[in-house]
């Protein structure tokens, strides 16, 4: 169990080895026994505009077509 226990401890104390520069956005969280690494890939903004820009683009026309007739302006 110590011999484990000692394993563990290690793995968590190296540090990974980095070749590239990264580009990323990195959020790390390090606690005595976890160690969480996020990255985001810089092009994540652009991508959700592309996929979600059109159907929030429906929604708003289809709530300003239901609306104008509510409002009684054109």
């Amino acid at each position: 169990m110590n011999q484990r226990k000692d394993t563990y401890r290690a793995a968590l104390q190296r540090e990974p080895d980095v070749a590239a520069p990264r580009h990323a956005k990195v959020a790390r969280l390090h606690t005595r026994y976890v160690r969480v690494t996020i990255e985001l890939d810089p092009a994540l903004p652009r991508e959700l505009t592309r996929w979600v820009g059109p159907p929030v683009s429906a929604i708003l026309r289809a709530g300003a077509t239901v609306l104008r007739p509510l409002t009684g302006t054109s």
